[in-house]
This record gives structure tokens, sequence and C-alpha cells, in this order.
């Protein structure tokens, strides 16, 4: 079930860059041996309150994608968007939870990101934290974390929001990631409320301020000649967000110049 279109802050400059309003809805369809087992079950919960139905197919019509295992197709009517082994899905966003990335159990370098979920871009999410929910940001941390590896590994421009700088220091994964940053040619801009400044060993622009742009703001955005990609999410709630991703150029570039003239 798709949630009404939620009430975005007023005075924040990036609502512009996400819709509120439901987006006509796509399908996940598991096909193959496991269309009924434990892990199509949790794809369901996954996208349980978003713009996106699953459901499970026969084995004959598994054979019309030619699939030699378990997979899931997106759907937009009768046309398949992109596919993934449901395998895929397990290792980055069914079987993990949050932590694995916060914490940095997973290494940047090893951050892969399923075709189906990439095909998602431009559909709002709107999604809850703990306690609420143990999953439903899981789409938008895997998308956080594969655009700081395409800022890692394609150098360029990279800038993220963390509402408190001092989550770059807590958070003990994010705090590896941006260490690695700053360790690569690329030029990293953070954003948010001055409650800790990155040392000089860190080498990262900090901008610092206060108010819904800063401190009701997740992004993370990358630009470079090889690639270009952003998420941008906007507080709704307590640890409740609308948010959406983008690889398009101009969208990329609309929401840095945004992040530049108001940050």
């Amino acid at each position: 079930m798709v949630s009404s279109g939620p009430a975005l802050p007023q005075d924040c400059h990036l609502t512009q860059h996400v819709s509120p309003e439901p987006a006509e809805k796509l399908s996940m369809a598991v096909v193959g041996s496991d269309r009924s087992g434990p892990l199509a079950g949790m794809l369901a919960d996954l996208f349980d309150r978003q713009p996106v139905d699953i459901s499970t197919t026969t084995d004959e019509d598994a054979l019309l994608c030619d699939c030699t295992e378990p997979t899931v197709l997106l759907l937009d009517g009768d046309d398949v968007l992109a596919r993934s082994p449901l395998s895929a899905l397990s290792e980055t966003i069914l079987t993990v939870n949050s932590d694995l990335y916060i914490t940095g159990t997973v290494e940047l370098e090893a951050i892969e990101l399923p075709d189906v979920i990439q095909a998602l871009a431009e559909r709002s999410f709107h999604v809850r934290g703990y306690p609420e929910s143990h999953h439903e940001k899981l789409p938008l941390i895997l998308i956080s974390r594969y655009i700081e590896r395409l800022s890692y590994v394609n150098g360029g421009t990279h800038r993220a929001s963390f509402q408190r700088l001092s989550r770059i220091d807590d958070e003990r994964g994010t705090k590896n990631v941006y260490r690695k940053l700053s360790q690569t040619e690329v030029d990293t801009h953070v954003y948010g409320v001055p409650d800790w400044i990155p040392p000089r060993k860190f080498d990262l622009t900090a901008h610092c301020g206060y108010g819904s742009d800063f401190d009701s703001t997740w992004f993370v955005v990358h630009r470079s000649a090889e690639a270009t990609a952003a998420l941008v999410a906007v507080a709704v709630g307590p640890n409740e967000w609308l948010g959406e991703w983008t690889f398009d150029r101009d969208r990329v570039t609309a929401i840095e110049e945004t992040i530049k003239e108001y940050l």
C-alpha cells in the first residue's frame, strides 16, 4: 500500500527536488523456484508501503525471461525495466540490516547496487526508521553507500549531509568512508549542524549551519566525468523521510546548484 503524500517542510529549499505525490506503481515479479520462499516474503515486506507491488509467477513465466536462477524482474506493466538475481538482493538488502552499512561491516569497495534497485530512480520513497520499521530505510542507506563508492572510484565532487556533523565521528562505518574519501582526489563537502568539526587530517570542506536546510536533509551527491548520482531526502517527521534518487546528469546538476546556493 502506498501512503498518501506527506507534507514537506516549506522552509527547506531541497524540497523542490523531492515529489510528495505517490508515483504510479511499478511491480516486481519473483520468478523461479524460490518465488514462494522466505526471500520473496522479505521483498514484499521491504516495499510494503512503497510504490512497488510484489508478485510471484509460475515456472512457465520464468521461462519467458530465460532465468537460470531465482530472479527479480522490475516491471512497468508488461515491460521489463530491469532484472537482478534474487541472491543479489538477499546479499545487499534483504538479509542485512542498516548496522552493516553504518558500522562499516560492508567495505566501501564491496558495495553493489542490484539493477532493480538502481532502476527505481526518480520515484519517491516514504520511509521510517527504527522503532517504527527495521528495514524501510535500507534502500536509501544502500543508495547512499553506493554513491559514496562512486566518488571513491571516480573522484570528482562529493557532497553529503548528516544533519549533525558529529554523526561522521559517531558512526564507525561513516567515519571510515569519509576517511577513505579524504585520502583520494575527490573534492568532498559535508553539511550539518556544527556539533563537531572534522579534524585537519580529514581533507573535507565542512559547511555548517542551522535550520531545516541543515538539520532536516539527507543528501549524497556525486558528480564526475564518469558518472553522476544523487540521493535527496527530507525529514517529514521524527526519523521519517521522503526521498528519491537519480542518475540523471541534469537533475544531479540542479540538486548540486541548490545545495551550493542555500547551504
